[in-house]
């Protein structure tokens, strides 16, 4: 099979386009044909090293954690599934990933495939979908009224973050770049600041959640803009408890694992109308370092799919 592979830790000269073999699935996993999948920040911060030292991969390692595809074989214990079924999956990070035209996967990581959507709409759903639930649902709880702030709202989970936020009811402020305005509102958005022109903490207040999916300087001006009481919960690096606890607010730090009710959830969100992906930009498989390129760039909007075969 083809798969585009690392064989050291550099930059995007190390991938390479090359013949594999077919993984082997074990009882609990089951083999997807690959339709698409999608490039995620953590594929390049992985490519370049900086996670070696939590996770021990062995080399060369198949890069790509997102994945819509049909199942080709399912092993013995994964009878919840059967051949030919389309799925889609945030598979283990610890495993060779999908960057190629088949992966194992465990059967405990899969869901149904949307119906609504395509597989190169559906690969671009499973991460940034887990985090932005993850954010607003299972940490945040959000409710219906609640005040939600969410950074760099046209991005692949900010995206789904805006949609995820207004099912449950909340008053949605994004931030965003000018040209971006009319799809944050498109999705759901009750005020959307040009970050460009505006500084978001002269004119935010009372906020019970922001979710920073960029840190730094937009982490430390947040704490701000937070009511007593109010939760800061970041995916791009973890919150000082210390200023937390000065400013009177709660903060968190998610790192997702694969979570296949949450795709479930999803699914059926999707299927509703309720939810839909922004897919910003689209590469061949055999094109994946210009896909990191962009993705390295930090100017996508939504997320950047790969499409590599035939539904």
């Amino acid at each position: 099979m083809k798969a585009v592979r690392i064989h050291e830790y550099g930059d995007r000269s190390v991938l390479q386009v090359e013949e594999a073999v077919l993984p082997e699935i074990g009882a609990d996993d089951v083999l997807i044909r690959v339709v698409a999948t999608s490039v995620n920040p953590v594929d390049w911060k992985i490519r370049e090293g900086h996670l070696k030292e939590m996770i021990p991969y062995e080399l060369p390692l198949t890069l790509g954690w997102d994945v819509s595809g049909v199942i080709e074989a399912v092993g013995e214990n994964a009878t919840q599934f059967a051949v030919g079924e389309a799925v889609f999956s945030r598979p283990d990070i610890k495993r060779n990933g999908t960057y190629a035209e088949y992966v194992a996967v465990r059967a405990s990581e899969i869901a149904l495939k949307p119906r609504t959507i395509s597989h190169v709409e559906a690969a671009s759903l499973p991460l940034a979908g887990i985090a932005a639930w993850d954010a607003i649902i299972k940490v945040g709880k959000v409710t219906a009224g609640q005040r939600v702030l969410i950074h760099a709202a046209s991005g692949g989970v900010g995206s789904l973050a805006v949609q995820l936020a207004k099912v449950r009811g909340a008053h949605v402020i994004a931030t965003t770049s000018a040209a971006n305005v009319n799809l944050v509102t498109s999705l759901g958005a009750d005020e959307v600041i040009d970050y460009r022109s505006t500084a978001f903490q002269e004119v935010v207040r009372d906020i019970d959640l922001v979710f920073d999916t960029l840190g730094g300087e937009v982490q430390q001006h947040s704490w701000s803009v937070l009511k007593p009481g109010g939760l800061l919960v970041s995916i791009y690096s973890p919150p000082s408890a210390e200023l937390a606890a000065q400013h009177g607010v709660r903060s968190a730090f998610i790192f997702i694992e694969p979570d296949a009710a949450v795709l479930a959830e999803l699914a059926a969100l999707v299927d509703n109308g309720h939810l839909r992906p922004v897919v910003g930009a689209e590469f061949a498989l055999k094109d994946l370092a210009a896909a990191h390129e962009y993705s390295e760039s930090g100017r996508a909007i939504g997320k950047i799919a790969i499409y590599v075969g035939q539904p």
